[in-house]
């Protein structure tokens, strides 16, 4: 029986993840990944620093929901899942690490826990909240504005900001509450106050802390494993992985079926496929539609990105600082230091504390919207800043052992007010293509299980085409 087709364009994860689900279903089609880089895995990506395996983007999945869990499982690694050993990381503001507060990505639960890191004047601002009208939210808002309207600028600053601006290395101030936190936006519609809708979610959340269900998960190794595994189950399937291949236009045949242009633009390469999945970040994606989709070419060209880049470092641990404890610390914008957060590795992980031997592994977020010109410092210069930086936040004076700098030249969408609307926008007139589909951090979610829930919907919807086309044909 002939089984259709389909080109997936994008070799990050959201494209894998794709393929996988199009490779595991009934009837899987003729699939073919096409990426544009030299590697698989997008901002998936690790090395070894002094034989130390570490992951140079993302290093843990969300556990809360089930779809990167299922698909670490369903491609082997499932005895390599873990879990953080601690999760508990501080704020870095004024002359040391605070204890974070309860909250809900930054947005406090109660007043009086927020004492420390606010101050007492801006906590009774905090605790007033609760007296003014209703929010009664119909339509998406900056969430780091509408805290600040109601709980004051403090809260955005010093602790939505880094919370949640950490996520998307982004600003408070921009940011959708719609898109990034939609839990809190629903419980708005309805809660008498900011603080009753916090203090709600953040109860469901003890309660599904007290069933044992891990907030987050990793893989033994780091989670750039995982595409590892994904590369060698796929090549096992049959289906074809192509890098180095850019895809410039996507046009739709007399037939009905795809065709793509790829190859260097002298000499084109010509491909035919039933049906398309488009998985590569917006600006891209808005490229090839161009022609295709003009109406979800410009809405996606609207769609911005952040740069950051990640020092990852090696120390004694004979060095390490006794009160630096936890998993690390975030850093408020307004602080005015280099680093945005760093993470300690070797204490988050056991398996790094294990695989390190005397060596702690750590790593720092630098760079953020706005902040491009941070990144135009060399690796020598990055890595030093962010050593002292370390210095005055916790006191490691131990020498840096070995260091690694990797960037993410554009590598974070920023979702903006009214950034679900445009996402719809986005998949309807992709919609009116039958056998197109779009995935990716830039759509419903940056998360690697946000991506992989998105790339199983867009694998769903191009498989139904070709079931669709067989049933014609027969």
């Amino acid at each position: 029986m002939e089984t259709g087709s389909v080109v997936v364009v994008g070799g990050g994860i959201s494209g894998l993840a794709a393929a996988y689900a199009l490779a595991t279903g009934p009837n899987p089609p003729r699939i073919t990944v096409l990426e544009s880089s030299p590697r698989l895995g997008g901002k998936l990506a690790g090395a070894e620093l002094e034989g130390v395996p570490v992951d140079l983007g993302a290093e843990s999945v969300l556990a809360r929901r089930p779809e990167a869990v299922d698909l670490i499982e369903a491609v082997g690694l499932a005895d390599d899942l873990v879990h953080p050993a601690t999760t508990s990381a501080g704020l870095w503001i004024g002359d040391r690490i605070r204890a974070i507060p309860p909250t809900v990505m930054g947005v406090p639960t109660s007043a009086d826990a927020t004492v420390d890191v606010l101050g007492a004047e801006a906590a009774a601002t905090v605790a007033a909240e609760s007296s003014l009208p209703e929010p009664a939210l119909t339509e998406d808002v900056a969430i780091g504005r509408f805290v600040a309207e109601r709980m004051g600028s403090a809260v955005t600053d010093k602790l939505v900001d880094p919370l949640l601006g950490g996520v998307y290395a982004g600003r408070a101030d921009e940011i959708s509450l719609a898109a990034a936190v939609p839990d809190l936006f629903a419980k708005l519609r309805t809660a008498p106050s900011l603080l009753a809708a916090t203090a709600e979610l953040r109860e469901l959340s003890q309660r599904k802390a007290a069933q044992g269900a891990p907030v987050f998960a990793g893989i033994r190794g780091g989670v750039h494993r995982l595409i590892e595994a994904l590369e060698k189950d796929l090549t096992a399937r049959g289906v074809v992985l192509q890098r180095n291949a850019t895809v410039r236009r996507i046009s739709r045949e007399q037939s009905g079926g795809y065709e793509l242009e790829t190859g260097p633009v002298p000499a084109p390469r010509l491909l035919q496929a039933d049906a398309v999945v488009v998985a590569v970040p917006a600006t891209p994606a808005g490229r090839m539609l161009t022609d295709l989709a003009p109406q979800a070419s410009t809405e996606l060209a609207a769609i911005e990105y952040a740069s950051m880049a990640i020092v990852t470092l090696a120390v004694r641990k004979e060095d390490w600082p006794a009160g630096a404890t936890g998993s690390g610390f975030l850093v408020p914008t307004v602080e005015d230091h280099t680093i945005k957060a760093s993470t300690y590795s070797h204490a988050k992980w056991q398996w790094s504390a294990e695989a390190g031997g005397d060596l702690a592994v750590l790593r720092c977020s630098v760079g953020r919207l706005g902040e491009e010109y941070v990144l135009q410092r060399s690796d020598e210069e990055l890595t030093a800043l962010a050593a002292a930086d370390l210095r005055t936040a916790i006191g490691l004076q131990t020498p840096v052992v070995a260091s690694l700098v990797t960037r993410w030249g554009g590598g974070l969408p920023q979702y903006a007010v009214g950034h679900l609307g445009r996402v719809d926008r986005v998949e309807a007139a992709v919609a009116a293509h039958p056998g197109l589909a779009v995935c990716g951090a830039a759509y419903r979610g940056v998360g690697i299980a946000a991506c992989v829930a998105a790339a199983t919907k867009a694998a769903t919807q191009v498989q139904a085409h070709l079931d669709a086309l067989g049933t014609m044909a027969r």
